[in-house]
């Protein structure tokens, strides 16, 4: 069994990607940004479970988290940690950085570069990339701005960035997964999914040994692997992300 990070675990989706994990037996380390949030996790039994704390809208947080971890073994990473952007206008984050693309793309990266990419990474990402254009040097500052387009853009460079990882590291399992449109507190009651079903593919990405499961830089809907836009396979842009993080973190990739 696997020792397994699942970021953005305090409820919704990541709670019961940690809660199925559990299930199957893994050792799970679940993520709150703070410790009021914290001190109120509890597993699906209702036990209380162990909590990793780090706000991913400072990058002093997150590197304290990540290297807080790095005794723990982590062998599989679960990047589901999310933003819902605000309607008001765009906000930049204590390290000057739009908050989106701080939380989907630079937590995972600083993540992978402090604790390692270990066995398996799987990035929850979303089906908005098929109306994203990412224009690398403005994503984490954006000049033009708007809620959707902040949203779609950071998560078409968090998958450029698994693909990114995938090719770097070909002895790890790195994928994306659209959950699907569920209903969590982000969603609302409209969506067609239950949380349950949104966990499905991460949790399957994360532990199964099927063929397609032990795959590696794919992107998966209903645990089927799909193309949703192509600048996510540019190896070009690909390189301009990771070297964009590693500006803005000042850590490189192991």
């Amino acid at each position: 069994m696997s020792v397994v990070l699942v970021t953005g675990s305090s409820d919704g989706i990541g709670a019961r990607t940690a809660d199925r994990l559990a299930e199957l037996g893994h050792d799970v380390v679940r993520h709150a940004r703070s410790r009021a949030r914290a001190d109120g996790v509890r597993t699906g039994s209702g036990a209380p479970a162990e909590v990793a704390v780090g706000d991913f809208t400072s990058l002093t947080s997150t590197r304290a988290m990540a290297e807080g971890l790095r005794d723990r073994g982590i062998d599989v990473v679960v990047h589901n940690a999310g933003w819902g952007v605000p309607a008001d206008g765009p906000r930049l984050t204590g390290d000057g950085v739009e908050p989106c693309f701080q939380i989907h793309v630079l937590a995972p990266y600083l993540l992978t570069a402090v604790l390692g990419i270990g066995r398996r990474s799987v990035y929850v990402s979303s089906d908005s990339i098929v109306r994203a254009t990412l224009d690398v040097p403005d994503v984490a500052s954006p000049r033009a701005w708007s809620p959707d387009s902040a949203y779609a853009d950071s998560k078409l460079a968090g998958t450029a960035l698994t693909f990114a990882l995938a090719r770097r590291y070909p002895q790890a399992r790195v994928n994306a997964v659209h959950p699907g449109w569920v209903r969590t507190k982000l969603s609302g009651d409209e969506a067609p999914l239950s949380i349950e079903q949104g966990a499905d593919t991460p949790v399957w990405l994360a532990s199964s040994d099927d063929e397609v499961a032990r795959g590696t830089g794919q992107f998966l809907v209903d645990r089927r692997v799909v193309e949703l836009n192509p600048q996510a396979r540019d190896r070009a842009l690909q390189e301009q992300v990771v070297e964009l993080c590693g500006q803005l973190t000042g850590v490189a990739l192991p």
